[in-house]
């Protein structure tokens, strides 16, 4: 399985954001077509909850003004405080084999299992992969950030295995696993080669969790023995939060067990411009679903949802992304151009970003843009 995962990431390339070439891509390779390439493909979309339905009406808008190849199945009736993944829902994905979707809000305490987590699960979704970089004309404290967090997905303390011992006493597991480990190591390595990236950091709390954590820089080691040309270190998940905040620029690709990749991917966002701004996928052997990067705090934000000014700018990326995976990757450099080129001109921005606009105002500013 775990060489599955080479093809998947090929769709991931991406040129190096500079300003000479925010406006024009330029392509080194060929890109050669196979017989019935660019017909169009059927995409899950879940709406999901909070600002999900206001930013994937963006990318439907968008898609359809550039007759981009795809159309997409709706599925509006599922939400975040719903026991399960609706089987329809998942029967869709697993035939189409990508979907897009809005956030799921996962209620605190009650019981109440994360959709999140069961979709990771059930579609075997291993890697979570969040781009962080700083974009032209959006200003920043720090400059020259470029970071790509990639995250394991389908364990650690995600695994949902909690129980009461005793009243009053809880006991939570953090399953660590050498495929795994092995897997998402792998995945990082193939990520940083095939996108001419310099480093790969392990982060990890091997100082404490010595067997768990232990075990996955195990794996990380084993792992960068066979990719000589790639710088490899690890950093303790405490002095990585210090190091971010302090000197961004100083991380390339990083590679984490579960739980630190979620708050690494989300204080890596907010360095670089803000979750609003970041794409975001989370990708297996099989299928892929494509989501806004990082969402901590805006997802669930309801006066964003009342004012209607929600960011699309997140989702519109991970559609490019989307895009490439399905070999579309004209569209791709299409629709991110015309959304730098809206951010570099600063004219139409949502408030997280210090403007103004309504989701909508992006949008048609995002739809004149295209060339």
């Amino acid at each position: 399985m775990a060489r599955r995962s080479i093809p998947i990431l090929k769709h991931f390339l991406k040129s190096a954001d500079t300003t000479s070439s925010l406006f024009v891509p330029s392509r080194c390779v060929t890109y050669m077509p196979r017989p019935g390439d660019g017909a169009p493909r059927p995409v899950t979309l879940i709406p999901g909850d909070g600002i999900g339905p206001s930013v994937t009406n963006a990318v439907e808008q968008v898609m359809e003004v550039m007759h981009a190849p795809v159309y997409f199945e709706k599925y509006e009736s599922l939400h975040g405080d719903m026991k399960r993944v609706p089987q329809e829902v998942i029967d869709s994905i697993k035939k189409n084999k990508i979907c897009l979707k809005g956030g799921l809000i996962t209620p605190v305490g009650g019981g109440v299992s994360s959709l999140n987590v069961q979709l990771r699960k059930e579609l075997d979704l291993y890697a979570s992969l969040v781009h962080c970089a700083n974009l032209p004309g959006l200003p920043t404290r720090h400059d020259n950030v470029d970071i790509v967090v990639i995250r394991e997905n389908t364990e650690g303390e995600y695994a949902g295995l909690e129980h009461e011992v005793v009243p009053g006493v809880v006991e939570s597991l953090k399953v660590i696993t050498k495929f795994c480990s092995e897997r998402i190591a792998k995945y990082a390595f193939e990520y940083a080669y095939l996108n001419n990236r310099k480093k790969v950091t392990a982060v990890h709390k091997a100082n404490i969790m010595k067997l768990a954590d232990g075990l996955f820089l195990e794996s990380c080691r084993e792992v960068a023995t066979k990719y000589p040309g790639i710088k490899y270190d690890e950093i303790i998940v405490d002095n990585c939060c210090m190091q971010l905040v302090s000197k961004p620029e100083q991380f390339d690709v990083m590679v984490t067990p579960n739980l630190y990749g979620n708050l690494v991917a989300n204080t890596a966002a907010g360095i670089a411009g803000g979750t609003g701004v970041m794409p975001g996928g989370n990708v297996g052997a099989d299928y892929a679903v494509f989501e806004q990067g990082a969402s901590a705090g805006n997802v669930g934000n309801m006066k964003l949802v009342e004012q209607k000014k929600a960011n699309p700018v997140a989702l519109l990326f991970s559609s490019a992304m989307m895009l490439r995976h399905l070999q579309f990757p004209s569209f791709a450099d299409q629709l991110e151009t015309a959304v730098k080129r809206v951010i570099a001109e600063g004219k139409y921005r949502t408030k997280d970003l210090g403007g103004a606009s309504t989701t909508q105002e992006v949008v048609d500013a995002v739809i004149a843009a295209l060339d």
